[in-house]
């Protein structure tokens, strides 16, 4: 099964969590993607991104969560690419079956993101439309990965979240 992350963070160099996280990864041999070094100019090639796709049997969106979604460019990217006739609608099937792993990296602890929480809104809650993609494309949504309290972690504990993400996505 060939796993391929697709990191959509501005800064992962500025980023302790997406950074480890991604670096774990890439040194168990999984292809990481980042999408904002490859279209710094927001320009996606979208052939290139369906073929990246089409080659991906289990696809990880790694991101921080801005404004309590996505950024923007992992916006700007399911828009363009996700197009009808290729992922979904009639004859659109490109992504049928295949596996999505949503990791996702967020500053406030978890218990802020509980109903009685600082936010009063879950992060399954937040994730919710991106998974619902899922009813035109036929992707197949594992339970996400989600990290949070990124601002208050302890380097020990960074390193061991890291080696759980990879763990992660050695399970099939």
């Amino acid at each position: 099964m060939t796993t391929r992350i697709f990191l959509f963070h501005p800064n992962p160099d500025q980023s302790r969590a997406n950074k480890a996280m991604a670096q774990a990864a890439a040194e168990q041999g999984i292809e990481v993607r980042n999408l904002y070094a490859l279209y710094p100019d927001g320009k996606i090639d979208v052939k290139k991104e369906q073929a990246a796709l089409t080659a991906t049997d289990r696809i990880v969106l790694q991101f921080p969560m801005y404004w309590y979604s996505m950024p923007s460019l992992m916006k700007e990217w399911l828009d363009q690419i996700l197009e009808y006739g290729w992922a979904y609608g009639s004859s659109g099937d490109a992504l049928q079956g295949k596996q999505v792993l949503l990791a996702v990296t967020q500053g406030a602890g978890a218990q802020d993101y509980t109903a009685n929480g600082r936010f009063h809104v879950t992060t399954q809650e937040l994730l919710k439309p991106i998974e619902t993609i899922k009813y035109h494309t036929g992707l197949v949504f594992e339970e996400p990965f989600v990290l949070s309290g990124v601002l208050n972690l302890s380097n020990e504990k960074l390193a061991q979240e890291a080696a759980n993400y990879v763990g992660c996505l050695q399970e099939s």
